[in-house]
């Protein structure tokens, strides 16, 4: 069975893949797959008819088990745009597990928050920090950017599934709460699909490294 992603950017249809089959690999699911995501614009992803229609394209997809949707959330709070969001998902799943995750403020806070990981990758400097609250800045790709060599730029479409292969998860799964909650969906969405799944989230990343 696949779970079928729902994404906003052009990088995010590399990255998102590659994140989620590393879940799997930590998970040993592996009779849990990953399809290729349907991108959709922000704006539709922000309106219900535009929510239900990207959601019911999902669901056609070949062996489609579940639905996840992730997209950044930028300046709206996740708190209250997520649910509402999940509600029209829902709506249109006919049942199918679905689920909603607004990285806050951007997919790129994940790599705020684990940079350490990154150092010598990418153009990341050696002595790269990751920052104190990853999912504060409103431009976490030019924070990102300021932990680059000088000279380096961060190019969403190349370097965001090279990043997202390599970043720790565990240091950003301690860091970003908007992290946190794509790891339980999808721990939710692999138990919704029927597969059994020992200890989610590992409780090596609950730990200092």
């Amino acid at each position: 069975m696949t779970i079928q992603p729902i994404v906003e950017g052009h990088g995010d249809v590399a990255a998102v893949p590659v994140l989620l089959r590393r879940f799997v690999e930590v998970a040993e699911v592996w009779s849990v797959s990953i399809g290729r995501p349907i991108r959709q614009p922000r704006s539709r992803l922000v309106e219900e008819a535009g929510v239900k229609r990207a959601v019911q394209l999902a669901r056609v997809q070949p062996n489609c088990g579940a639905v996840l949707m992730l997209f950044d959330g930028n300046s709206d709070c996740p708190a209250k745009l997520g649910p509402t969001i999940h509600t029209w998902a829902s709506e249109a799943a006919g049942g199918l597990p679905c689920g909603v995750v607004l990285a806050h403020r951007e997919y790129e806070a994940w790599f705020l928050a684990a940079v350490e990981s990154l150092r010598g990758h990418r153009g990341i400097r050696t002595d790269a920090e990751h920052h104190s609250d990853p999912e504060y800045p409103r431009g976490a790709k030019e924070q990102l950017e300021l932990r680059m060599d000088p000279g380096a730029t961060y190019l969403e479409t190349s370097d965001q599934a090279a990043l997202s292969a390599k970043f720790s998860l565990s240091s950003a799964y301690r860091g970003s709460r908007s992290f946190r909650k794509l790891c339980h969906l999808f721990g939710n969405l692999v138990e919704a699909m029927g597969h059994d799944i020992e200890t989610w989230p590992p409780t090596a990343w609950t730990k200092d490294d």
